[in-house]
């Protein structure tokens, strides 16, 4: 056990490491300087001029909304469309069909929002076209919209009294050419070199130690794999994702994908300090996302390694702690650490099932996607703990009756109104949508129209309620994992969920760049004596309360009913 709780802190400790570097690296991109990927720039303008793109033209927070709800409209379109003849176009070696038009609807969307929610098994729901040509180029662009997104409020913040906020077009094309292709290409090669498959080729045979033949998947999934982990994307190439040894060869490889999910989100809150000068608020923020990142980390870790209570109290020794639904490569420990990175960042991809782990493991994973700002989703990450911070600024200025202030800009009505909807939006998706799926499967289980919710749930009680708050909590997350044990693709949770993915992607990017853009065009108040200091570690402890205050009242209750009420039954 010592050896795999050394093999997580090194893991952590190399991302934080690796972060510092990229944040500063990223900082100097969005001011324009010089860097090691400067030779890209005439890609990107040849881009811009096929594009009709002036790229010296500037945007206010309006424009650059519009710009971006209205590509990812025409990606909607295209999308759906290529994943409903599938079945028909060419690079399908395997014959696998198209979707119905239910599930294209849900995958679409799941892909655009960044979530990657898989109501089909990568293996067959998918042909290579779709695989690389959708879902790996939906992985690129939805990273890039988040990191787009970001660099407007990086924007907004640091000029003083202004509405041109950079260009959408080269914040976007940017964040792609200079940074996660970049990165992809690296991550890429290390997996293909070790045996993860680049290759055409339709499934072959293989025998196993036992003597059957059995037919394997391929297909090129390493520049696939390679973008899921760093955009914090998470849909597999395989059906059981991360865990399957093709996606996910050795130890070595799982730490190099653990820390490409961990690396752009934290990197960028570094980027943050570096681009406006103040990196002792960069190093608050931080400070408030890892204390709860690993306060989350060493429950869910604590909890595989101690092992399964209910086996625990049968007198049933497990040495190597909880091993039900992990894999052996990687252990309890191992696969704790990427549960909740991969819920803590919005990736969703794993390296173990989630709906076979310990209770309260599945409890800390909700929380984690709940609260959706320890760390975040690449670029919204930041965004929502900004909604936090602007809630905290608030409250604190009214308790110590200063006027509140946030970087040289008042925080009033109009902002707080916002960030206040933003921040109760979250929980009315997740919420509604499981009180919604609850109230139908206890009411109408064999309901036709509601597809035979009876069969909805492998697991009835505590755990089958988890499920449906999981489902909901990874959709309004745009986080894409899940409890397997749903039986999520039919109609209603396809329907459901995809809506949810919708709000709870787009919303939580207007609201924050909105509150941004407002703020941008406020008179700039140089900081005095009697300025509440955002960059105090005393403010940070205050943003802290408010996130767990926020998430305590609001989801305490269904994780009750949940994953704690099941942790106690196996007491």
């Amino acid at each position: 056990m010592n050896t795999e709780l050394l093999g997580v802190i090194i893991t952590y400790v190399l991302t934080v490491l690796l972060a510092i570097p990229l944040g500063k690296y990223i900082a100097k991109t969005i001011k324009g300087e010089r860097t090691i990927l400067g030779f890209m720039a005439p890609v990107e303008r040849f881009i811009f001029k096929i594009c009709g793109i002036d790229p010296n033209k500037e945007m206010n927070w309006k424009q650059h909304l519009k710009a971006l709800l209205t590509i990812n409209f025409i990606w909607f379109i295209y999308g759906f469309i290529m994943l409903i003849t599938q079945g028909s176009l060419f690079l399908n070696p395997d014959g696998n069909p198209s979707q119905t038009p239910d599930l294209a609807f849900n995958t679409v969307i799941s892909f655009i929002v960044n979530c990657n929610l898989q109501h089909y098994s990568g293996e067959s729901g998918l042909t290579y076209l779709t695989q690389l040509y959708v879902v790996m180029f939906f992985q690129f662009v939805s990273a890039a919209t988040g990191i787009a997104a970001l660099f407007v409020l990086f924007k907004a913040l640091r000029d003083k009294v202004t509405d041109q906020l950079g260009n959408f077009w080269v914040f976007f094309v940017q964040s792609i050419t200079r940074l996660l292709l970049p990165l992809s290409i690296i991550v890429a090669i290390v997996l293909a070199f070790n045996g993860t498959p680049t290759s055409f080729e339709g499934k072959d045979s293989i025998v196993t130690l036992q003597g059957d033949s059995v037919q394997v998947s391929r297909g090129p999934a390493a520049g696939m794999i390679a973008i899921k982990q760093l955009g914090t994307n998470g849909g597999g190439w395989f059906g059981v994702n991360s865990a399957h040894p093709l996606e996910n060869p050795n130890y070595f490889t799982n730490v190099v994908e653990n820390i490409a999910i961990l690396l752009i989100p934290i990197a960028l809150v570094f980027a943050l300090g570096y681009y406006l000068n103040r990196r002792k608020l960069a190093k608050v923020i931080f400070g408030v996302m890892t204390v709860g990142f690993l306060f989350i980390l060493s429950t869910s870790v604590y909890s595989e390694i101690k092992g399964n209570p209910a086996l625990s109290k049968m007198g049933v020794l497990q040495p190597t702690g909880s091993m039900e639904g992990k894999e052996a490569r990687f252990g309890p420990a191992a696969s704790a650490l990427w549960g909740i990175s991969t819920t803590a960042t919005s990736n969703g991809s794993v390296n173990a099932m989630h709906d076979s782990m310990t209770p309260m493991s599945g409890a800390m994973q909700m929380l984690d996607m709940m609260i959706n700002a320890f760390y975040g989703g690449i670029g919204v990450g930041i965004l929502n703990y900004f909604v936090f911070l602007i809630v905290a600024v608030f409250i604190s200025g009214l308790m110590v009756g200063r006027t509140p202030e946030f970087l040289g800009r008042k925080i009033e009505a109009k902002e707080m109104k916002i960030a206040s909807v933003i921040a109760l939006l979250h929980p009315l998706l997740i919420l509604a949508g499981t009180a919604l799926s609850s109230y139908i499967i206890v009411h109408h289980p064999e309901a036709d129209w509601a597809v035979k919710p009876a069969n909805w749930l492998n697991n009835p009680g505590y755990h089958g309620f988890g499920e449906m708050l999981y489902e909901y909590t990874s959709s309004a997350a745009n986080n894409g994992s899940g409890f397997e044990g749903l039986g999520d693709n039919n109609i209603f949770w396809n329907v459901t969920t995809g809506f949810v993915l919708i709000l709870g992607r787009f919303l939580p990017i207007v609201g924050p760049i909105a509150i941004a853009g407002i703020l941008a065009q406020k008179k700039y108040i140089p900081e005095s004596a009697g300025t509440l200091k955002s960059d105090s570690y005393t403010f940070g402890l205050m943003t802290f309360a408010v996130i767990v205050i926020i998430a305590a009242l609001a989801f305490f209750p269904a994780l009750t009913l949940g994953p704690l009420a099941e942790h106690f039954s196996l007491k």
